[in-house]
Parts: structure tokens; C-alpha cells; sequence
């Protein structure tokens, strides 16, 4: 298998209430017969009826809520632009799950949780560079 990520697929309870949060975040989407994908850089995000999502994957979907053990990350050029997307974010209706902060590695970032609790990472990192196109390269650690 190659080392590559292609979509991430969000479950979520209401499609249409869903792409209108990610709406106010500035992200455009296109509906596909009830599925709504968002070019994300290189990799698409999906918001799917999260029912529909567990039947096509062969689970039960148990409803269950709390950490899912996962979480999503965007990253930005500024310090400053992380408060303002955490201030969007909470306008657009995100529980804000841990205000933006110093960060242990030099950076600066927080976290919400999307309607449908999907948590989500704003972070400034100065050892990760954004490229034009919004992807990051990992740097070589082993010669940071």
C-alpha cells in the first residue's frame, strides 16, 4: 500500500446542517446524492449521513459520542490566524474544546468539536512550512 491518505469521511446526524457549519468556515462543497465533499489540498473531506456511513462499512453504528480517537488538524501560516478561525468556529456553532495556547513544541493551537463532535486542531506550527498549495512537509527530525 502506498503511504497515502486520499478522503476522510465525517458521519454526520444532519448533512445539510453539516455543510452549512463548514459553510460558515469558508469551505464550498458540492452535493453529491446526499453527500457533500470539500477539496481539502491534496485529500477531499466527506460529510456523510453518518447511518449511512456505518452500513456501508459493515458496522453497527452504537451512537455511541465521547473522544472517537482521532482528531483533525489544520494547520496555518500565522500565529494570529488560529484565534481567528477558532473565533469563526465557535460563531458557526463549534464547542470550543481547549482554548488556543503555547504549545510544547514552539507552536500555538486549539481545538473545537464540529456539531457532530468531530474535533478539530488549529495549529501554528513554525517547524512544519504550509507550501503554496496548503500542504505541509514533515521535516527530516533526525537532522532537526
Amino acid at each position: 500500500m502506498e503511504q497515502r491518505l486520499s478522503l476522510i469521511t465525517l458521519g454526520v446526524r444532519d448533512v445539510a446542517r453539516s455543510r452549512e457549519f463548514y459553510r460558515q468556515l469558508g469551505w464550498q462543497g458540492q452535493e453529491v446524492e446526499r453527500t457533500v465533499f470539500f477539496q481539502a489540498g491534496g485529500l477531499a473531506v466527506v460529510l456523510w449521513a453518518r447511518q449511512s456511513l456505518a452500513e456501508d462499512a459493515g458496522v453497527d453504528d452504537r451512537g455511541a459520542g465521547g473522544f472517537a480517537g482521532f482528531t483533525l488538524a489544520h494547520n496555518v501560516r500565522e500565529r494570529g490566524e488560529v484565534d481567528q478561525l477558532m473565533a469563526a468556529a465557535a460563531r458557526a456553532g463549534a464547542a470550543v474544546t481547549r482554548p488556543a495556547r503555547d504549545t510544547s513544541y514552539g507552536g500555538y493551537a486549539g481545538y473545537f468539536a464540529d456539531p457532530d463532535g468531530h474535533l478539530w486542531e488549529i495549529a501554528w506550527n513554525p517547524g512544519f512550512p504550509i507550501a503554496a498549495d496548503g500542504t505541509i512537509t514533515i521535516p527530516d527530525f533526525d537532522t532537526a
